[in-house]
């Protein structure tokens, strides 16, 4: 039982502050209450079952700089898709809540995914054992759920007292962010730390900006 504690609590120290808090900010503004809890809570057991299970292989087999990078330009894309009117918006989201469980489900799954909180699962599991691995898997699905839950209830908050407008802008400003410093991250690992990693996280975020100052444009 000691163990069970010690793993959630670290898992929700490590998860506070992280990107992928501050992503179920942004997914309150595009997605149900429902859908977003259902979609974080299979992908966060999901993503401590291959943690614990296979985290070592997976990281054998795709490069955590190559997720990154994949990861990075997803939040790049959810960011530019926060563009647009409100008719625009409409549209937006009648097209999303065909899918929107598995749309929560691949966001939050592409975040985590090779992020400091899953290596804390596999270091625990590699620490604990086989024996111990229920627990560890356990442990770190709720103290992760926990923290990402509060920062739901933040964006649910803040959606309460602001403008959907300027809530859409703030949700733009999170998903770019996210993809900036994702980019960062993948560019980091593959260039073995080097500095030119903010260069490459610049270059992507400068096509960002054009790629939504072409779209305002065409809108308007």
């Amino acid at each position: 039982m000691l163990l069970f504690f010690q793993i959630l609590l670290t898992m929700f120290i490590a998860e506070m502050g992280d990107k992928t808090q501050l992503l179920m900010v942004a997914m309150t503004s595009r997605y149900r209450l429902r859908d977003i809890i259902i979609g974080s809570l299979l992908s966060i057991l999901a993503l401590n079952a291959l943690a614990v299970a296979f985290g070592a292989l997976i990281s054998a087999l795709i490069p955590t700089w190559l997720i990154k990078f994949i990861a990075g330009l997803a939040f790049f894309y959810f960011a530019w898709s926060s563009l647009g009117g409100k008719e625009d918006e409409e549209a937006h989201n009648e097209k999303q809540t065909r899918h929107p469980i598995l749309a929560v489900f691949a966001t939050f799954f592409l975040a985590e995914l090779g992020d400091k909180t899953q290596l804390t699962a596999i270091a625990f599991a590699a620490n604990n054992g086989l024996q111990n691995a229920l627990v560890v898997w356990a442990a770190c699905s709720i103290g992760l759920f926990a923290a990402d839950v509060v920062g739901m209830l933040a964006g649910y908050l803040l959606k309460e007292k602001l403008p959907d407008s300027l809530m859409n802008k703030i949700t733009l400003c999170i998903f770019a962010l996210c993809g900036f410093f994702t980019v960062a991250e993948g560019a980091g690992l593959l260039l073995d730390g080097s500095a030119l990693r903010w260069a490459v996280a610049g270059i992507a975020a400068a096509a960002f900006v054009c790629l939504c100052f072409l779209t305002r444009k065409k809108r308007t």
